[in-house]
């Protein structure tokens, strides 16, 4: 259930580029203890919005609140330090070294003496993985000897170590079979009960049905509707997926039909 105030607030949101309107007056809100899905296809903006959250785009117009306050984000260190993590589909792991390396990568414990604080790392990367995945015992093996469900614990360890509030995930059960793609369900309700808000970024209905408490889909870099699961099916979202058609028969404002193109 959604708390009764974001913990994030964007509003009125554009980047364009050249001539381009990427994302075009949009506007969503981020709950803690839940998960947002955020549906579009390819070119639909849901990726460019993300990335001005991230960090990894500068916003041309709009505004970002979190925590009820103005955020000025203009690269990624600048949303890590409001808690904003994000975890790409390709996870960004160092494939040859073992799990407490990667949720320390670039930003090492060392020792007063300036050498790597294994010990300290390892302790902490077993402190933080019981949180999340409690049977997670692979501390010692690369991460390319691991599970994709493992993998994804990894990769968010690395968040939760470094005090996430907002966790994008970009296509979490991708390529992951229905064994590993439990797990990451499972690891996402984790999440959730430590009120963690999440972006859930997905080409797949059947995940985001399974695991989103609300949807947002976007179409042409606009805004076509957002709301609960429960009042919506994945018929309906088709529709606004493709057409940009909402329940009620009408178009979503900015949204032209394919009839009338």
């Amino acid at each position: 259930m959604a708390k009764a105030d974001a913990l994030v607030k964007m509003r009125n949101v554009y980047k364009q580029f050249g001539g381009i309107r990427a994302v075009e007056d949009m506007s969503i809100d981020i709950h803690e203890g839940e998960v947002l899905g955020l549906l579009g296809h390819n070119g639909a903006g849901k990726s460019t919005l993300i990335k001005i959250l991230s960090g990894a785009y500068p916003i041309d117009s709009g505004e970002i609140v979190i925590g009820g306050e103005q955020a000025d984000i203009q690269n990624p260190r600048d949303a890590k330090a409001y808690g904003i993590e994000t975890i790409y589909q390709t996870l960004a792991l160092a494939d040859n070294l073992p799990a407490p390396a990667n949720i320390f990568f670039g930003r090492e414990i060392r020792t007063r003496f300036g050498a790597l604080d294994e010990a300290a790392m390892e302790h902490a990367a077993i402190k933080v993985m019981k949180r999340l995945n409690p049977n997670f015992k692979n501390f010692h093996e690369a991460v390319s000897n691991l599970s994709g469900g493992q993998r994804q614990s990894v990769a968010i360890a690395r968040t939760l170590q470094f005090n996430a509030r907002i966790i994008i995930m970009d296509e979490p059960t991708a390529a992951l079979g229905p064994h590993e793609t439990q797990m990451v369900a499972d690891l996402i309700q984790n999440l959730k009960k430590e009120g963690m808000a999440l972006v859930m970024i997905s080409h797949d209905l059947h995940d985001v049905f399974d695991l989103a408490d609300r949807i947002t889909v976007m179409k042409n870099g606009r805004h076509v509707w957002t709301g609960r699961v429960q009042d919506t099916d994945k018929d309906e979202v088709l529709q606004m997926i493709i057409l940009g058609k909402l329940p009620d028969g009408s178009y979503a404002p900015g949204i032209v039909s394919e009839d009338a193109a």
